[in-house]
């Protein structure tokens, strides 16, 4: 079973790998950091956020310094999709923001698949939205074409 985890990022719970939702590839292990497999962009954040002000005239320009702060941006390797971005300090390590139990998503999309299936179950009433609205679309009118009588 595949699940969906972010707007960019699947897992399918059978081989236990992370997915990209855009292009369906595989982007690694599913029990490790999904970032480990994307491609990574290591951004001037002035790129993203210049200055407000001249920087040759001020000191605090109201743009993050790159000494400090970069934007990491992570792609899919094969279909180029951003998946992610992420603020940090320059050397750090990806962030391991979704780390998931594993064992418990396969147990629990199991039963989920489970209790789809007793939906489908053919006994069971297909509801009519309409009914609960008190409201049916057959008023007992009798249209007839012009002239009939």
């Amino acid at each position: 079973m595949k699940v969906v985890i972010t707007e960019y990022l699947r897992i399918d719970t059978e081989s236990e790998v992370w997915e990209c939702r855009c292009c369906s590839n595989a982007l690694g292990n599913a029990r490790e950091n999904y970032k480990h497999g994307l491609l990574v962009h290591d951004r001037n954040p002035r790129e993203v956020h210049p200055p407000k002000l001249d920087p040759d005239r001020y000191e605090y320009n109201f743009a993050p310094d790159p000494e400090w702060c970069r934007i990491l941006e992570y792609y899919c390797p094969h279909c180029g999709v951003m998946v992610e971005a992420e603020y940090t300090v320059p050397g750090a390590k990806p962030l391991h923001d979704l780390e998931l139990d594993i064992d418990s998503l396969k147990r629990r999309a199991a039963e989920f698949v489970a209790e789809g299936e007793d939906m489908q179950d053919a006994s069971l009433p297909i509801p009519d939205p309409r009914e609960h609205l008190g409201h049916s679309h057959d008023h007992g009118h009798h249209h007839h074409g012009k002239g009939a009588h």
